[in-house]
């Protein structure tokens, strides 16, 4: 298992994700014990779908069925992970956030609070991107976000590469304050720390993941052209012709089309 694991961590996954893969395969290594017995197995995934949801049955499974193709057990490719639930994704309006925004107000953490949902609505990043920012990574002078994929520092990207993208005005204003509020505090250690933001959003209406909803509706209801949206928020572009051989944007070219869709103020 340490050697599968050790392949895993250099195919470039994060720290977090390699964690929970190796508390999946310890458990599963626990209950069925050595040797791995077909029959065991099946009544352990058996017992995983009862537990979790169809989405968290998957990810188990499929780690599971990864790890005995490794061990070379025949009859691995037997397992099946179900199909992905249809899936209808959450509407986020501006008044969504200004709502959350204004329940947050007179919490000793505001100034963070409103950081990270001005810049989570506003550049399209991805929750577990959000959690790993240093302050390096944000350019306030230009408003540009450096998500960096470079696991040896705890930053990894779902597509494996790095990207750029941008923040409104009034996102850059909110983030000097909370940056101005960091310097001077002694508690926090990093800008986003995961498990002290999810406390913070734990009963909230709104989550970090749904940031990124939020932009990039507010980017299609504000006519922004798709192919931009894919670079800006980082999705695959394996399949798109167009991405992968034709559009090329610089620099320059991706922030006037961004202040022109989103606006230099802000959408919110």
């Amino acid at each position: 298992m340490d050697k599968f694991l050790k392949l895993r961590s250099i195919n470039g996954i994060s720290d977090r994700w390699l964690y929970d893969v190796r508390v999946t395969l310890e458990g599963f290594i626990k209950s069925v014990g050595l040797p791995i017995d077909e029959n065991k197995t099946l009544d352990y995934l058996k017992q995983l779908q009862e537990k979790y949801s169809t989405t968290s049955y998957r990810k188990r499974v499929y780690q599971i069925r990864k790890f005995l193709s490794f061990i070379h057990i025949d009859w691995a490719n037997n397992i099946k992970p179900p199909s992905e639930p249809n899936y209808i994704p959450k509407r986020v309006t501006k008044e969504d956030i200004n709502c959350i925004l204004s329940s947050f107000v007179g919490n000793k953490f505001f100034k963070q609070i409103k950081a990270i949902i001005m810049l989570g609505t506003t550049s399209g990043v991805r929750a577990e991107e959000l959690y790993q920012l240093n302050i390096e990574d944000i350019d306030i002078k230009n408003r540009i976000i450096h998500i960096n994929h470079n696991p040896s520092n705890g930053q990894t990207t779902k597509t494996g590469m790095s990207r750029i993208s941008f923040f409104t005005v009034d996102a850059k204003k909110a983030i000097e304050d909370y940056l101005y509020f960091y310097s001077c505090q002694k508690k926090l250690t990093c800008l986003f720390n995961k498990s002290h933001i999810s406390r913070i959003f734990r009963n909230a209406s709104i989550h970090v993941k749904d940031f990124r909803k939020f932009f990039s509706q507010e980017w299609d209801r504000n006519g922004g052209p798709t192919s931009i949206k894919k670079i800006l928020m980082g999705h695959s572009l394996k399949g798109d012709v167009d991405l992968m051989h034709y559009n090329s944007q610089s620099e320059d070219d991706l922030k006037k089309i961004y202040d022109k869709v989103m606006g230099e103020g802000s959408s919110i």
